[in-house]
């Protein structure tokens, strides 16, 4: 989408058996579903890096399928976030990012560390985990060579231009609404996901110098979808957010305004997949963005 700052909408995965003969033509070729979904998003969420690790040769199909301006966001492990939770994590953030992440180049988006419901505030260790992190795919490529054996063989790290590389986190647990969490992703340049959800915390804090959003279904978690007037609320949302400014209609955990910017980059996911309302949502989105910005 056109605007001084990069607006990307789509879609949290593109494999649902739901969407065959509904979002994706009937006769279509299984193996061609993402390139027919990148051609109607700018971006897709990669949700198959958080089950388990993939291949190099997995993420040059994907970057070959689709258009030269498109995005993927990536999903950080849950063995990182859900199983270790932060502890000992350096040699599997190493195999994270030898897996094959860097053969996705320029269309290597944000890193999404979901955080599971029980995982409370624990600043020190957050900390920790965020000094980590690699800020650059040069960066990156550095820390995958510290691999262990289980990646001899299918690791990548061969990286030509050092592309930033941004991470955001999403929150599940109540402690995490507080003045001191928002402080330390601004401090660490970290976006907090603004996660549409009846059950998880719902914060408007703006953290860095992007915005991600997923919506999950704000009635019932996966499956509600979004009506013109939701739309038209989040449409507005994501422009404010892309002119460098803060929204005003929803909570905040820290008082304090985000540093302001003339522009911020924005990427919404929609993942309500249930009931096959992702797709058509984040087209309806997506249209009515692309108004807002030709008034």
């Amino acid at each position: 989408m056109s605007g001084k700052a990069r607006i990307c909408v789509g879609i949290s995965g593109w494999r649902y058996k739901g969407w065959r003969g509904t979002f994706y033509p009937e006769r279509l070729a299984q193996r061609r579903e993402l390139e027919f979904a990148a051609h109607r998003f700018d971006s897709i969420e990669l949700n198959g890096s958080f089950y388990s690790l993939q291949r190099p040769q997995n993420f040059k199909q994907w970057h070959d399928e689709t258009p030269d301006d498109f995005v993927f966001a990536v999903k950080g492990s849950r063995f990182i976030t859900h199983m270790l939770k932060l502890r000992n994590v350096e040699t599997p953030l190493a195999n994270f990012f030898a897996q094959g992440v860097l053969r996705l180049g320029k269309k290597l988006g944000p890193i999404l560390w979901q955080f599971p419901p029980q995982f409370a505030c624990e600043p020190e260790k957050l900390e920790a985990f965020f000094d980590l992190l690699p800020r650059t795919q040069k960066e990156a490529a550095s820390l995958a060579r510290q691999h262990d054996q289980r990646l001899n063989g299918r690791s990548w790290f061969d990286v030509e231009k050092d592309w930033p590389i941004r991470h955001a986190v999403e929150i599940r647990h109540g402690s995490c609404e507080c003045p001191e969490f928002i402080s330390l992703l601004r401090k660490n340049r970290i976006a907090l996901v603004v996660a549409d959800t009846v059950e998880w915390p719902l914060l408007m804090d703006v953290t860095a110098d992007f915005v991600y959003c997923r919506l999950h279904g704000s009635e019932q978690l996966y499956t509600s979808g979004y009506e013109s007037e939701a739309i038209e609320t989040w449409a507005r949302r994501v422009m404010t957010w892309s002119r460098g400014q803060e929204v005003t209609d929803g909570k905040r955990a820290n008082p304090r305004p985000a540093r302001k910017r003339s522009k911020r980059d924005v990427f919404v996911y929609f993942d309500n997949d249930a009931k096959v309302r992702a797709p058509f949502d984040a087209e309806s989105l997506r249209r009515r963005i692309t108004e807002l910005i030709s008034i």
